[in-house]
């Protein structure tokens, strides 16, 4: 396995295993290096839930806790989410949750100050592509609710606007498969927000709309 991407490419598909399911592939993501975002986190976050999930949920990136903990959506925007899933309708223990990139990339002023969430580059979020389209192939979801405007960057394209699709029910092709999703705003955005409850009963109605999509 190489130790880093290739000169000048940003790419985690060399670190991908030839065979082998979850297991496999979150073996082979902890020993990514495919692009620098590696360097400062503590650990690769991987997928984690229902291998054979009707619904794949997809966020940004790991935020402080979940490279902590190892685990996405562990700390309070993962929290919110649950309720958020249980209050529509679905089951969050029957979900499978992950991440459009697999490191956390943050800024901090000095060591031991608090780490800032920092939005990955869109060549980050190509370089992390081949373990998210590997973790479409294995689970095969029914429905992929995209968390954000990163998730649905990373998924469909740069002219993506959460904004303008959230709550609606897309039928596209991703890494080579017909897909469809329900974009919603990423549940940390609700926790930001002016109007929290506002923002958490708009992100309950979108997952009403998966919920129903589902059937």
């Amino acid at each position: 396995m190489p130790d880093e991407a290739p000169e000048g490419g940003y790419t985690a598909e060399p670190f991908l295993p030839d065979r082998g399911g979850l297991p496999a592939l979150r073996r082979a993501a902890a020993g990514c290096r495919g692009c620098p975002l590696h360097l400062a986190a503590t650990q690769t976050v991987f997928g984690a839930g229902d291998a054979h999930a009707r619904v794949m949920l997809v966020g940004e990136q790991p935020g402080d806790q979940e490279d902590r903990q190892g685990k996405p959506f562990v700390g309070p925007a993962g929290k919110l989410l649950d309720r958020a899933l249980d209050e529509a309708g679905i089951n969050p223990a029957e979900a499978y949750v992950t991440n459009a990139v697999k490191h956390f990339k943050f800024t901090q002023a000095e060591p031991r100050k608090r780490r800032i969430h920092k939005a990955p580059s869109l060549r980050e979020m190509t370089a992390c592509g081949p373990w998210l389209a590997a973790e479409l192939a294995v689970v095969e979801p029914e429905l992929i609710v995209v968390l954000g405007a990163t998730a649905g960057k990373a998924l469909l394209g740069s002219s993506f606007r959460v904004t303008e699709v959230r709550g609606t029910v897309l039928e596209e092709e991703i890494h080579g498969r017909s897909e469809r999703l329900v974009p919603t705003v990423h549940p940390s955005s609700v926790l930001r927000s002016d109007d929290r409850e506002a923002a958490y009963q708009g992100l309950v109605s979108d997952l009403k709309v998966a919920a129903r999509a589902l059937g």
